[in-house]
């Protein structure tokens, strides 16, 4: 039999029993295809080298340990562990993903300013003036729910609770304002913008 045709399972088994080149073989055999895995996810060398070596660390742990149970492929097994291992990375670094400066990416691309600006406060103090004259013209049932629903940010339960009216009555009295608040700036052609 060629060493191409001895079956993971076979080299498994004779690692078990002491043969460490079996595990050479088994190594060798799947190492492009695993690496080539963990790199896709990770991008960096160095990293998917350690991740790499991890995995085989756990495989020969479980091995040695006889907790291996043959249920898939020698391959698939092996997989889903660097998988897992690539995970841990993630969550270890908190998904940040760590750029470095080249000729053609500078962070300094990718990171602004969010914070407003005075013309931005002007124009969002303005549309939020003009949105409480709107409200106004609305009924009272329903400029009383808007109210509470968007000045004290209170669940439908809590304005039903408060009201005493079920949330049904609640929803419905919102979506009224709602469309009588698009009517209203339709027919005056008001722009919040």
């Amino acid at each position: 039999m060629t060493e191409l045709n001895i079956p993971d399972s076979l080299l498994i088994k004779k690692y078990v029993e002491g043969n460490e080149e079996a595990f050479s073989k088994l190594i060798n055999r799947h190492k492009s295809r695993i690496y080539g895995f963990i790199y896709s996810k990770i991008k960096d060398t160095d990293i998917a080298n350690d991740i790499f070596q991890d995995t085989f660390i756990k495989v020969i742990k479980t091995l040695k340990s006889n907790s291996y149970k043959e249920e898939d492929k020698f391959v698939s097994w092996v997989m889903r562990i660097s998988h897992n291992l690539i995970m841990d990375h993630f969550r270890k670094i908190k998904r940040m993903p760590i750029h470095r400066d080249t000729d053609e990416f500078s962070i300094f691309s990718i990171l602004s300013d969010n914070s407003p600006n005075i013309e931005n406060r002007i124009i969002t103090n303005q549309i939020q003036i003009d949105l409480k004259k709107l409200i106004e013209e609305l009924n009272d049932d329903q400029k009383e729910i808007v109210e509470m629903r968007l000045y004290r940010n209170m669940s439908f339960k809590e304005i039903s609770e408060e009201k005493e009216i079920s949330i049904n009555t609640a929803l419905g009295r919102m979506r009224y304002a709602i469309n009588n608040l698009r009517a209203i700036i339709k027919k005056n052609k008001i722009t919040l913008t």
